[in-house]
């Protein structure tokens, strides 16, 4: 009975850091990202025509732009995860808020 308190005690000891907790999202977002590629890689049904074809065909998009998204976002907190300092915690103020375009934007 007392090994099984003990071992409870020790699980809300371990330490919430912002380098497991992002590692653990970036492995999540692997795994939607395979979903989602999966998902855009079935092939359209070749009953479908009119509105349902454009629909489908749509929806293959939609899908394709959200996992090009997940991809620039999962880099972003890989970088994030590198520039995190010895204690696991962001090292200097860096700014992920500014997106690919906004960097190149002539001023």
């Amino acid at each position: 009975m007392e090994s099984v308190n003990s071992k409870s005690n020790n699980s809300r000891k371990i330490k919430y850091t912002t380098e497991k907790a992002s590692i653990s999202l970036i492995e999540a977002m692997e795994s939607a990202i395979r979903n989602m590629t999966l998902e855009i890689q079935k092939p359209v049904d070749q009953d479908l025509t009119g509105s349902a074809r454009k629909a489908e065909l749509q929806a293959i998009k939609d899908t394709a732009l959200a996992c090009k998204e997940l991809i620039i976002e999962r880099q972003k907190l890989e970088e994030l995860v590198s520039s995190l300092g010895e204690n696991g915690e962001i090292s200097k103020e860096i700014d992920y808020r500014g997106g690919f375009a906004e960097k190149f934007v002539r001023k």
